[in-house]
């Protein structure tokens, strides 16, 4: 089993071929749309600097694990709305950043 605060890792490649790594956020079940989504921030950021999170809905397999193949764009607006309000409530938290 992993240690909750060990930092969580995956690479993305956009459209150029290039490769970015990011950390894991967080993950959660929206049971209103029975999905599971990541939310990612780029690696190695200061905990004051302004980032794009990204976030995907994805299909961990049975260890919780996902790859970038797992990962799926958010296109619906509502669903989106409940995501950003997800992570506006994390982020609201202090306790989530000590």
């Amino acid at each position: 089993m992993a240690n909750q605060n060990e930092i969580q890792n995956i690479t993305l490649v956009d459209e150029n071929g290039d490769e970015t790594l990011y950390e894991i956020l967080f993950t959660f079940h929206s049971d209103e749309y029975s999905k599971d989504y990541i939310l990612l921030v780029p690696e190695g950021v200061e905990d004051d600097e302004e980032v794009d999170i990204q976030a995907y809905i994805f299909s961990p397999d049975e260890n919780g694990d996902a790859t970038e193949e797992d990962l799926i764009q958010i296109e619906d607006d509502k669903e989106w709305d409940m995501v950003e309000e997800v992570l506006n409530t994390f982020l609201d938290d202090d306790n989530n950043f000590e």
